[in-house]
């Protein structure tokens, strides 16, 4: 295997390094600290030239191959994963760009085509695949009256992330899922989309907070030595290398796409991300140290602003400053209403490796000092010349309500009926704001409109021509007349938390 295709945590450097099987399904290391690899994989000068013209599936082939050994997932196994993967996308492109302003150079990278309508089915299709591959060949050749090696995934949602999971996992052999969203705060569609899959193995927990308790909560579990041992934890949250892995593909493939849409071999390219948990741009950061041209990685973020607050100060505290508390502002794009952003532990990682450490286990040690401090003071200071270094590659900015609504209205009016999600006009927002004819703009369309209906009425009734009926697929307008399945948690704690899923695996027919 090479560094590449081996992994360490992020707070406890030592070897040995895991294996891609052992990263992905244990999902949050021993040390609480996050999955990276020991090496970011470097390209081959020629690869411009190999991949340019390479489909979304072959180019995630090749990405992947770089960190996945062929001694754990043989070529023709991995290209059979990645071919069912993205058969359950609606666009033959997977991640089609659509020109927004060809003259400024605006473009969007509509992520939005999987079976849940968010970007979040580009990782997590291929992650159930991974996990069912993974069992049955831990199961292969158990009768049975054998123990078979079995998943729990738990996992926390601020919207997107529980529906594509559940759709990722439902009916899969060995798994059950369980996911937490904080009760009444996802838009209708999210919640539908969630609650309506009624599969024995799916199990929906409305947690009585907000996302932030849930992620606590869920991170507290892998923290659980003796409930994870039972249980055998699986996590489909970001903090699951394979998701940023799986997201790695669409930068290169937006990018190649450019250079035939521009005919141009030369562009300097900007991607604006909006972002809460800092998963989907970490993502590019990976495509732009393995060599990808990219000039600028842009975060945008709503009133949740921790993010852009880092970048503008080098603080890194939970409180915003309109803020007495430790309170999350409930926005119009609420899949971002985030305080922490757990992916930011794994670029603090490296900025602390270049910057201040000698070594791995060094650098390991910051981030775990760090995280405790921002635990237990709710803010982290780091030294200028890390954020100096972050500068480098990044910018920020944040984003009212009442920009988003203007930024859906303008974009309809400008394109003369293209509609945008409110954590879309987030990005497109910031995008129009720095565009400057020089670089290209590529902000990343996170989410089908129709999820978040209650932003585009805002923003669009009593515009000519505007309906939301007419933005509602089909498979949308059918989720309120199925059944729904969903246990209320009272409060946000672990051990009620604990309680429900082990009746729930009872109720399962799951012996443990």
């Amino acid at each position: 295997m090479t560094l590449s295709q081996q992994y360490l945590s992020t707070r406890s450097s030592s070897e040995p390094y895991l294996s891609f099987e052992a990263t992905v399904l244990r999902g949050l290391a021993p040390s609480g600290g996050l999955f990276i690899p020991a090496e970011i994989a470097s390209l081959q000068d020629d690869y411009l030239e190999k991949w340019k013209d390479l489909s979304f599936q072959d180019l995630a082939f090749e990405i992947f191959s770089l960190y996945i050994s062929p001694s754990e997932i043989s070529a023709a196994e991995l290209k059979q994963l990645i071919a069912r993967s993205y058969s359950t996308f609606r666009d033959d492109a997977v991640t089609p760009l659509t020109v927004l302003d060809e003259q400024r150079k605006f473009y969007l990278l509509e992520l939005f085509h999987g079976p849940t309508y968010a970007f979040k089915d580009v990782a997590l299709q291929f992650v159930g695949n991974l996990f069912e591959f993974f069992l049955q060949r831990k199961n292969a050749g158990k009768g049975e009256n054998d123990i078979r090696d079995r998943l729990t995934v738990v996992g926390a949602t601020s919207g997107d992330t529980g529906s594509a999971a559940i759709y990722g996992l439902r009916n899969k052999k060995d798994v059950s899922i369980f996911i937490l969203h904080p009760l009444d705060k996802v838009s209708p569609i999210q919640e539908l989309q969630m609650t309506t899959v009624t599969d024995a193995n799916v199990h929906n927990f409305a947690v009585k907070g907000n996302f932030d308790n849930c992620q606590d909560i869920v991170k507290s579990l892998f923290d659980d030595v003796e409930f994870n041992q039972k249980h055998h934890l699986g996590a489909v949250n970001s903090i699951n290398w394979a998701r940023i892995l799986a997201q790695i593909t669409y930068y290169f493939y937006s990018y190649f796409t450019l250079l035939k849409k521009t005919g141009s071999g030369n562009i300097s390219v900007r991607y604006v991300v909006p972002t809460g948990n800092f998963g989907d741009i970490l993502a590019g950061f990976y495509a732009k140290r393995m060599g990808l041209p990219i000039d600028k990685l842009i975060v945008a973020t709503n009133a949740n602003d921790i993010l852009d607050r880092f970048w503008k100060s080098g603080i890194y505290e939970m409180k915003r400053p309109s803020s007495d508390a430790d309170a999350v502002a409930e926005t119009l794009s609420p899949a971002m209403d985030i305080l922490i952003s757990s992916n930011f532990e794994r670029l603090l990682w490296y900025l602390a490796r270049e910057q201040l450490s000698s070594s791995n286990e060094e650098a390991g040690q910051y981030i775990q000092k760090w995280m405790i401090e921002l635990k237990t003071t709710g803010k982290v200071t780091v030294p200028q010349s890390v954020l100096d270094a972050g500068l480098k590659e990044f910018a920020s900015d944040s984003v009212s309500d009442e920009q988003t609504v203007e930024t859906i209205k303008a974009i309809y009016e400008f394109t003369s009926g293209y509609i945008i999600d409110p954590h879309t006009a987030v990005g497109v927002t910031t995008s129009l704001r720095r565009l400057d004819g020089h670089h290209t703009y590529v902000a990343l369309s996170t989410a089908h409109p129709a999820k978040f209906g209650d932003a585009v009425d805002q923003a669009l009734k009593g515009k000519d021509e505007y309906s939301f009926d007419d933005v509602l697929p089909d498979a949308f307008k059918a989720l309120k007349y199925l059944p729904k399945k969903v246990t209320v948690i009272e409060k946000a704690d672990k051990e009620l938390v604990k309680a429900a899923i082990e009746q729930e695996l009872k109720d399962e027919g799951i012996v443990f």
